[in-house]
C-alpha cells in the first residue's frame, strides 16, 4: 500500500468544531448574521486584546476594506512587501492604487524597516507620501513593528498589518494583528486555524470598525426599505463558518504548540546536514511557526531546493517553494521595487515543509527521510 499523502498545511478539525457547526445549523441561523458570528468576533477581540473585530468572507476582503478605511483611492501609492502572497497587492489594485514593493531582511524574512523609513523620507521630500504602508507577518513571524510604527508615525502614514499567517504569534508580548490602523486575519483552509474560508478585520479605531461593518453588508442604510448611498460589498462571514471558527479558537493553543513542535523536530533532525538553514527566529517575539521554512545551499547540500521538492513529490509528500516575490510576478513587473536581492534569494532557495498541526511523528520522520534522501541522491 502506498504511503498516505502528507499535505503542507491541511485543516485540522474535529468533534468540537462539528458539534458547534451542527448546533448553529439546528438553530437555523444559516445566514451572515447570528449568535455564533457575534460570539466569534467577541472571542477574537479577547484573544488579540483589541476593541473591534469584524468577521468577513476572506482575509483579502479584510485587506480591501482596511485600505478603503485608510482612504486609499485611485492613483495613490501603497508600500507593500514584495515577499508575500499576491492577495496583499491585489487588494491595493482593487482600489486603482499602485503598489511600491520593498525588500525583506535576512534576519526575519519580513519587510525591511530601514527601507520603509528610507522610502518615506524620499517621498516626503517630494511631497508624495504613500497613502498606506502594509506590513506582512511572514510564515507566522511578525514584522519588526517598533521601527515600522516609528517611521509611519513620523510621516503620518497609516500602517496596516497583514497577519493572515500569524494568529497566535506575538511581538514583544503584544498579539500579532493588533498593530497599526487595522490588522488582517485569514481563516483560509491552510491557515493556523480555519473556518473553511473567511477572514477578520481587527482594530481599535471606532470609525474603521463601523465603516467596515457598513461596507461589508452592501452599505445598506438603516431605513426600513433598501437604501444605499455608496457602493458596498457582500463580505460578511456566515454564522455557520463562525461556529467552526469558535471551535478552532478553543483549540488554537494546542494547534500552535503542535506546529512549534514540528519546527523544533525538523531543526533537530536536520541539524547535521550542511547547506540547510532554517528561517531565523527574530529576537523580538514568538512566531506560531505556521509553516517551517528553510533555505538550501545546493553546493553544500549536494542537491537543490527543486531536487528536494522532487523527492518529496515522489514520496507522496507536499512541499512548496517559498513565496515568489511580487516584483517578479508578471502581473506586477511594471511597478517600482526597492531592493530585491534578499527576497529573490529567499525564493530561489526557499522551501516550505509540511507543518500541519495534525502531523504525526511518523509523518515528520517521513519528511526528514525524504530531505536526507535528496542529499544522498545528489551526492
Amino acid at each position: 500500500m502506498a504511503d498516505a499523502r502528507i499535505f503542507l498545511s491541511p485543516p485540522d478539525v474535529g468533534d468540537v468544531e462539528r458539534k458547534l457547526l451542527l448546533q448553529a445549523f439546528d438553530s437555523n441561523w444559516v445566514a451572515p448574521v447570528g449568535p455564533d458570528l457575534d460570539a466569534f468576533e467577541e472571542q477574537i477581540k479577547d484573544q488579540l486584546g483589541v476593541r473591534h473585530a469584524v468577521a468577513l468572507s476572506s482575509g483579502t476582503a479584510a485587506l480591501h476594506l482596511a485600505l478603503t478605511a485608510a482612504g486609499v483611492r485611485r492613483g495613490d501609492t501603497v508600500l507593500v512587501p514584495s515577499f508575500t502572497f499576491a492577495a496583499t497587492a491585489n487588494a491595493v489594485m482593487y482600489l486603482g492604487a499602485r503598489p511600491v514593493f520593498l525588500d525583506s531582511t535576512r534576519e526575519s524574512w519580513n519587510v525591511d524597516p530601514e527601507l520603509v523609513a528610507e522610502e518615506l523620507r524620499r517621498r516626503a521630500r517630494k511631497g508624495r507620501l504613500p497613502r498606506v504602508v502594509i506590513a506582512v507577518d511572514m510564515y507566522g513571524q511578525t514584522a519588526d513593528y517598533d521601527p515600522l510604527m516609528e517611521a509611519c508615525d513620523r510621516y503620518g502614514v497609516p500602517l496596516i498589518e497583514d497577519a493572515a499567517e500569524a494568529l497566535g504569534a506575538d511581538y514583544r508580548g503584544r498579539a500579532a494583528g493588533s498593530f497599526g490602523l487595522a490588522g488582517i486575519l485569514s481563516f483560509n483552509g491552510n491557515k493556523i486555524m480555519t473556518t473553511g474560508g473567511g477572514g477578520m478585520l481587527v482594530t481599535d479605531d471606532d470609525r474603521v470598525a463601523a465603516q467596515t461593518r457598513h461596507l461589508s453588508t452592501q452599505a445598506r442604510e438603516k431605513e426600513e426599505h433598501y437604501e444605499h448611498r455608496r457602493v458596498g460589498y457582500n463580505y460578511r462571514l456566515s454564522n455557520l463558518l463562525a461556529a467552526v471558527g469558535r471551535g478552532q479558537l478553543q483549540r488554537l493553543g494546542d494547534m500552535i504548540a503542535a506546529r512549534r513542535e514540528t519546527n523544533r523536530y525538523y531543526r533537530a533532525a536536520l541539524s547535521d546536514l550542511s547547506g540547510i538553514s532554517f528561517m531565523p527566529v527574530a529576537g523580538y517575539g514568538r512566531p506560531n511557526h505556521w509553516l517551517t521554512c528553510l533555505l538550501v545551499d545546493a553546493n553544500q547540500f549536494g542537491a537543490s531546493r527543486d531536487d528536494i521538492l522532487a523527492t518529496l513529490r515522489e514520496r507522496n509528500i507536499e512541499g512548496r517553494p517559498t513565496w515568489k516575490p511580487l516584483h517578479l510576478q508578471p502581473m506586477f513587473r511594471d511597478f517600482p521595487m526597492r531592493g530585491g536581492d534578499t527576497c529573490a534569494d529567499l525564493f530561489d532557495r526557499g522551501l516550505c515543509l509540511p507543518s500541519g498541526s495534525a502531523l504525526t511523528q511518523q509523518d515528520r520522520e517521513r519528511v526528514v527521510q525524504a530531505v536526507r534522501a535528496a542529499a544522498e541522491q545528489g551526492a
